[in-house]
């Protein structure tokens, strides 16, 4: 991939993930007062949580972990790369995971063309502890912001960093 075209799918992606950070979701009126749903996926803006360096999987840790959604940002671009879930957050990482080669592809092919990258995790630790509730939640997310990593969205973006 040359510098131009790392630039201009960079560009597309970020300009679909600001619209829908700007556009308001179409609140659906009712006729009783409903209090509203715990995990809103229109309530999650994954770049407003608190980034973690990448390498959070390596530290010590006495636990499994616990459920949540995970998000793999690009800090320096505003840009979700991915989404993810996990009922397990300290173990998911340690083992084989697909999406730690395209960070590292990702990386180098900014790292060549001397382009500022900051890769980190963000963490949302509200997520439902049932499984099928969770994965429906990452899904709605991923289809949402559109983030290019996740395999949902390869026929969109493209996989130039498989």
């Amino acid at each position: 991939m040359s510098a131009d075209a790392l630039l201009k799918w960079k560009a597309e992606i970020l300009e679909h993930q600001q619209r829908v950070r700007e556009t308001k979701p179409v609140q659906q009126a009712t006729l009783f007062d409903l209090a509203p749903k715990h995990c809103d996926p229109d309530r999650i803006d994954p770049l407003q949580l608190q980034v973690r360096s990448l390498s959070f999987w390596r530290m010590p840790t006495d636990s499994p972990g616990e459920a949540c959604l995970y998000f793999i940002l690009d800090s320096a671009a505003d840009l979700i790369l991915y989404v993810g879930e996990t009922c397990k957050s300290n173990k998911r990482w340690k083992g084989i995971h697909a999406c730690k080669d395209y960070i590292a592809s990702y990386q180098d092919l900014h790292h060549r063309y001397e382009m500022k990258t900051a890769v980190n995790a963000a963490f949302w630790w509200d997520a439902p502890t049932a499984r099928r509730a969770r994965q429906e939640l990452e899904l709605s997310l991923i289809q949402k912001w559109r983030s290019p990593f996740n395999k949902e969205n390869w026929e969109r973006w493209g996989q130039p960093f498989k």
